[in-house]
């Protein structure tokens, strides 16, 4: 597993010089290095964990967002159960969404298993922006995801105003 900090620094929970002037001058934040350390003692339960790379960690209203490398979330995808099991194990709700991606990827990689009919930009009249989504289907109470979370996720990550719709009211 590669994380934003070195990999000794992740399993002895100490920050070497190097990652502390990183930190200090913001090129990593403090979520980053709890969720690079919790993710490295977590190696022996969850050995998923040793195939995925950690771009970056972010703590949104509680829940952690995992900013995976390349590639990386298929291997996280291939066990159902693994989001899961992590989630237990760091005791929080956890997303997980690729690093350099668009915009309608990692709204895709957030949606998941909810298929996304459309994303459209909407420009208001005073220069700021909305991103509209169009889901299949209608919104009922045993929906999978968690709607205002991806906004709120959305909104932390990239700054992107979000407005789900379904396409049957």
């Amino acid at each position: 597993m590669k994380t934003p900090i070195c990999t000794f620094d992740a399993k002895s929970g100490i920050l070497c010089p190097t990652c502390e002037s990183k930190l200090q001058s913001g090129h990593l934040n403090g979520s980053d290095v709890e969720l690079s350390m919790k993710l490295a003692r977590l190696t022996d339960k969850l050995p998923e964990l040793e195939k995925i790379t950690l771009v970056r960690g972010h703590e949104v209203n509680g829940d952690f967002v995992l900013v995976l490398g390349g590639g990386n979330l298929n291997a996280v995808r291939k066990d159902t159960s693994f989001l899961e099991r992590l989630s237990g194990e760091l005791g929080r709700r956890t997303w997980t969404v690729e690093g350099d991606t668009s915009d309608r990827k990692m709204l895709e990689d957030l949606f998941f298993p909810i298929r996304i009919l459309t994303v459209n930009v909407i420009w208001l009249p005073d220069g700021s922006k909305l991103t509209k989504v169009i889901v299949p289907g209608r919104r009922t109470s045993e929906l999978p995801i968690d709607i205002e979370g991806i906004k709120e996720v959305v909104k932390k990550i990239r700054g992107i105003e979000l407005l789900v719709e379904f396409e049957r009211s």
